[in-house]
């Protein structure tokens, strides 16, 4: 059961309404966590703004489902881990073994794996990362514009890891278990 409300169609600020319309004609359905954050308009449009700019940027979808997938497993959030599994697997084309590298920080692509190793290495130290580590995500040819992508990855998605374990948001996702519990 939630901790926070899931509004209904009819509890939801009217600002989020056009908002949750255009997630329903993106996804063709809007999932429990958008409905969620609809509880602000403003997070809500903040959330979509980002997320959407992001899509836009200069990093790989399948290289941003591997982020999502490392960060949910550091974070704990099996919402987020049950939507990312499903998104690598039916809209990035990720199989198993692969997802279950990028669970651990790793991946089976060299150079998407320095980019899930560094973004593993942001989350876990809360930005802090060495020079060695910064230099090892360039050595595989990431540009300065994508280091910058990929820190905001770790940020959005540490964002809906954190409401949904604060709301404890009921998965509407085939659910996946964290290796270990949070």
């Amino acid at each position: 059961m939630n901790r926070i409300a899931i509004p209904t169609a009819e509890q939801t600020p009217a600002a989020s309404l056009p908002l949750l319309d255009a997630v329903k004609k993106q996804l063709g359905v809007v999932p429990n966590l958008m409905k969620l954050v609809g509880n602000s308009p403003a997070a809500l449009e903040g959330y979509l703004s980002l997320n959407g700019a992001l899509g836009k940027g200069a990093l790989e979808p399948k290289t941003r489902e591997r982020i999502a997938l490392a960060i949910a497993e550091i974070n704990g959030c099996s919402y987020c881990l049950s939507a990312h599994t499903y998104l690598g697997k039916n809209v990035a084309k990720l199989d198993d073994a692969e997802m279950a590298a990028n669970r651990n920080g790793h991946s089976s692509d060299p150079k998407a794996a320095a980019a899930v190793k560094f973004a593993a290495r942001v989350a876990q130290q809360r930005g802090h990362v060495s020079d060695v580590e910064l230099s090892a995500v360039k050595a595989a040819g990431y540009s300065n514009a994508e280091i910058v992508e990929i820190v905001l990855h770790v940020a959005l998605n540490t964002l809906t890891n954190y409401i949904n374990e604060v709301a404890q948001t009921e998965i509407d996702f085939p659910k996946v278990d964290l290796k270990v519990a949070a």
